[in-house]
């Protein structure tokens, strides 16, 4: 049993130009980490890099016994319309709230809660110094997570 961890954090949009790369090489990084031991892949579930990395991992399931999880941070997020996000949400492991009710807090609560889970951590960044994938990896810097970086251009 594959038995390490690895979260993803990154940008709700990416650039139309960028999408094809970033998503090429967000599948050579899960396919390197599913070939490194982990096992247990998890998303916040936001648009963009999120969901992106949900639908890759699901579509690593047929070959490799990975699972996918979801962490989100507030009850109330379940009830999202957008079928995409309910159809990946379906096929998940595992979903876990972070909080029954919203407050300002419980994004970043999702993302330390998915790091502090994980061994590594993925980061699709375009190097932007605010907002919650900075935040993100700095809290997985500051707690020692490996993180893999996928660069864009802002």
């Amino acid at each position: 049993m594959l038995a390490k961890v690895c979260c993803v954090t990154g940008h709700r949009i990416i650039p139309a130009g960028q999408r094809e790369r970033v998503e090429a090489e967000l599948r050579e990084l899960i396919l390197r980490a599913i070939n490194a031991g982990y096992g247990t892949f998890v998303s916040g579930f936001a648009d963009g890099t999120d969901q992106m990395f949900a639908q890759i991992v699901l579509e690593f399931q047929a070959e490799f016994s990975v699972r996918l999880e979801a962490a989100i941070p507030y009850a109330g997020r379940l009830r999202c319309s957008d079928s995409e996000f309910q159809s990946l949400l379906a096929r998940c492991s595992a979903i876990n709230i972070i909080s029954e009710q919203y407050y300002s807090g419980c994004f970043f609560a999702r993302n330390r809660t998915m790091v502090d889970q994980s061994d590594a951590v993925i980061a699709v960044y375009d190097g932007r110094q605010y907002g919650g994938t900075y935040q993100t990896i700095c809290y997985a810097k500051a707690v020692g997570r490996k993180i893999a970086f996928i660069h864009m251009v802002p």
